[in-house]
């Protein structure tokens, strides 16, 4: 197995101290957001390992440029058929000190669809209104390691327009009525769609207004009052009324499929995810908001936040269940004078530790440190701390 080293992303919403303070490091006074590891393009994981057959330190390498030399040995002719010669998940440490953008992911389907048009009207991958950057979905998981803050699909109607209508503001009264009126799917339809379509001035107004109204009121409305001091006459501010306001305790966790509007707003997790950049934004901010093609994909219908819990087995092992093949996120709370928990598997797998010093193998690991393990290679895990594990489903 391979110890990685990781890409920090320093991203504006992050925070100047969750990612430090688990590394055990200074911070540095930026925002330091994401953590990534794994094989992504736009910051894959880096490794050392010995060359040719002596004991040498060998040179550093990417671990994407490690799989595409040999994918069958790195990931396992089981995982290159179901997803190609390449590692189909993202683990990220993320720490949120502001709130993320409002955001909403393609199904595989649509993500095909979607690239397939935007590559033959020839607009650059990196141009600023380009929406699909793959041809792949992203459904994600995050579970808190502190108190987490969230917002996670529609709220009913009739629960959105009593948090609306609460406020007072008179700019607001026809998005309560739409609500009150409309069947579920066609009231939050119309008023996302009035939301993000509203002139510019007058939609800050309302903003202002709206946040004014929440701090004073607190509470339940004491979220909006924070983001909008985040993102000051944003639309989003109003559309995250919409939402479900979700808060995690350490160890819980929160699935998002194809489809469901979300944000994160506070705290540090971990997050893993099918291995995709694509993303349609709803508001909280300022890059691009394609809003005929994000009302094409959002799916109009609440839903009551789904709290993930882990499922224990015999093993030790600690499972967040979720619905997609690309990845498999589960824990392990090594308790002192435990047995060693064998990890091989025919499949990739990263494991990144957040607690403790678990030995891996040879290699002991600090609280923020990641190993990769390829398919079939022999892994035993001992020592005390908390291990999660990312691979697939094969």
């Amino acid at each position: 197995m391979d110890r990685l080293s990781n890409t920090v992303r320093p991203y504006a919403w992050g925070s100047t101290t969750a990612i430090p303070e688990l590394l055990g490091t200074a911070p540095t006074g930026e925002p330091q957001a994401e953590m990534w590891m794994g094989a992504h393009p736009g910051a894959p994981s880096r490794l050392t390992r010995p060359t040719g057959t002596g004991t040498g330190t060998g040179t550093e390498q990417a671990l994407s440029d490690i799989i595409a030399a040999d994918p069958e040995r790195e990931l396992g002719p089981a995982a290159v058929r179901a997803f190609g010669p390449r590692l189909p998940f993202l683990l990220k440490l993320l720490a949120a000190g502001a709130p993320l953008s409002l955001q909403v992911h393609p199904d595989l389907a649509q993500a095909r669809q979607g690239y397939a048009d935007e590559e033959s009207r020839g607009i650059p991958v990196d141009a600023p209104h380009r929406t699909y950057k793959d041809a792949n979905h992203k459904p994600e998981l995050v579970c808190a390691l502190t108190p987490f803050e969230g917002l996670c699909g529609f709220r009913r109607p009739a629960e959105a327009a009593a948090l609306m209508g609460a406020l007072g503001v008179d700019s607001l009264k026809p998005y309560v009525d739409l609500l009150r009126a409309h069947p579920e799917e066609a009231a939050l339809r119309e008023v996302l769609t009035a939301i993000l379509s509203a002139e510019p001035d007058a939609m800050a107004r309302t903003v202002e207004e709206a946040a004014e109204a929440a701090e004073r009121l607190g509470g339940a409305h004491a979220p909006y009052a924070q983001i909008a001091r985040h993102y000051p006459g944003d639309p989003g501010v109003i559309a995250a009324m919409l939402l479900n306001h979700v808060r995690l305790q350490p160890g819980e966790a929160m699935f998002l499929g194809a489809g469901v509007p979300h944000a994160y707003l506070d705290g540090l997790g971990v997050e893993v995810m099918a291995n995709s950049d694509n993303v349609l934004r709803c508001g909280l901010t300022p890059k691009h908001v394609d809003v005929p093609e994000l009302l094409r994909i959002v799916r109009f219908e609440a839903t009551d936040p789904d709290i993930l819990r882990p499922e224990a087995s015999p093993t030790g092992e600690e499972l967040y269940d979720t619905p997609v093949d690309e990845f498999r996120l589960s824990r392990y709370v090594l308790p002192a004078g435990g047995t060693p928990v064998d990890l091989t598997t025919a499949a990739p797998q990263i494991l990144l530790c957040t607690a403790g010093s678990p030995l891996t193998g040879e290699l002991t690991l600090a609280p923020g440190e990641a190993v990769f393990v390829p398919a079939d290679e022999t892994v035993e895990v001992t020592g005390t701390g908390t291990l999660f594990r990312a691979t697939v489903v094969i």
